[in-house]
């Protein structure tokens, strides 16, 4: 996937295994990447790269 893409909220469901409850927490928390706003105002998505990031980051934590 381009590190350029924007992912929508399922994508990053799919991609962490988290639901939509849980990514906002971590939000919340600071331990996970924020969504950036799409034109238009309503809509958000969050970069690939920085959701890539966190997961590999995630999989280093556990290794530690």
């Amino acid at each position: 996937m381009n590190d350029t893409a924007l992912l929508r909220l399922p994508a990053v469901c799919e991609l962490t295994g988290y639901r939509r409850s849980s990514i906002y927490n971590l939000i919340k928390a600071g331990k996970f990447p924020p969504s950036v706003r799409l034109a238009g105002g309503g809509a958000v998505a969050w970069r690939s790269a920085d959701v890539r990031a966190w997961i590999e980051a995630q999989g280093k934590q556990e290794a530690a």
